[in-house]
């Protein structure tokens, strides 16, 4: 009997999340679904029918070991896909400590309370680690500061656990793509006073094919770090 991969996806309601979810679905893999309360979680759960949802929420990460602690986790986990995300652009001189925290909590902490909650299933597998990080994160630009830096954190924390975790075969991929079309793009846009046009950017599937590219990948070789540019249409 086939024994199908089963993944924690946290973002899977839209954009990169998604059409990521959408694939492993379709395939037959097992999903589990981060959510952030439990209306949320009926929503994905009927938008993939028969994935499990997990609730708790990133911005509060402190809590999300008390959350889980009280539903039913997975006992194989073979893929954690970091997806979800939140941005608030504005100059450092006008940033607020709540806007800091809650682009490092849900950015940067969150994803490490989740790791460190499921490395012991990741090690038992031999499984993967997926940060969807973002351009962001190898360079930060005048408005980007607070967002820039959970960034720089996650591609940090990426770095570090794949040296960590190497000898107990868990591979890590920290996967940075250019603007992508997506509720998140479209709320940058009004933020930045411009026009929004998802097709002036990459379609979301595009970069879940990267994604699934690193997961798939024979055991031999693992994909460290992949970056995601837009291209040209013709």
């Amino acid at each position: 009997m086939v024994t199908m991969a089963t993944h924690v996806i946290t973002g899977a309601g839209s954009g990169i999340g998604a059409a990521v979810a959408r694939r492993l679905h379709a395939r037959g893999d097992e999903l589990v679904l981060h959510a952030r309360d439990a209306g949320r979680a009926k929503e994905l759960a009927a938008l993939f029918p028969g994935a499990r949802t997990l609730v708790g929420d990133l911005a509060d990460p402190d809590r999300l070991a008390w959350a889980f602690s009280h539903q039913s986790l997975p006992d194989r986990v073979d893929g954690l896909l970091h997806i979800a995300g939140v941005v608030d652009l504005g100059a450092v001189g006008d940033l607020t400590p709540r806007t800091w925290h809650h682009q490092l909590n849900v950015n940067l902490i969150a994803p490490a309370e989740l790791t460190r909650h499921f490395l012991p299933q990741l090690r038992l597998s031999q499984g993967h680690v997926v940060f969807v990080n973002s351009g962001a994160g190898l360079a930060a630009h005048a408005e980007w500061g607070a967002y820039a830096a959970s960034k720089h954190g996650l591609k940090a924390l990426a770095d570090s656990l794949r040296h960590e975790e190497h000898p107990h075969g868990v591979r890590v991929t920290s996967v940075y793509p250019g603007r992508t079309a997506s509720p998140m793009q479209a709320k940058v846009h009004a933020q930045e006073g411009k026009e929004y046009d998802p097709a002036r950017w990459i379609d979301p599937e595009s970069v879940a094919t990267a994604i699934l590219t690193a997961i798939d990948l024979p055991r031999d070789a693992e994909i460290n770090d992949v970056t995601v540019r837009p291209g040209r249409r013709s």
